[in-house]
């Protein structure tokens, strides 16, 4: 299993970590996970699961 940091998902997503920890409040992107006192990680799976069903929900569109 492999973890992403903050930095990676933001590159990987195209989304500022404001918006992130938006989408992650509405329940609507993978929750971080706590890693130590001041490091968070996501599940890089999650995040490529999440983004997948981002563009499922596009191809759905055309």
């Amino acid at each position: 299993m492999k973890m992403l940091s903050k930095r990676q998902v933001t590159e990987l997503v195209l989304y500022s970590p404001q918006h992130i920890a938006r989408l992650e409040a509405a329940g609507k992107f993978p929750k971080r996970v706590k890693l130590g006192h001041n490091r968070v990680g996501w599940v890089e799976t999650e995040v490529q699961d999440w983004l997948q069903s981002r563009i499922d929900a596009r191809d759905q569109r055309q």
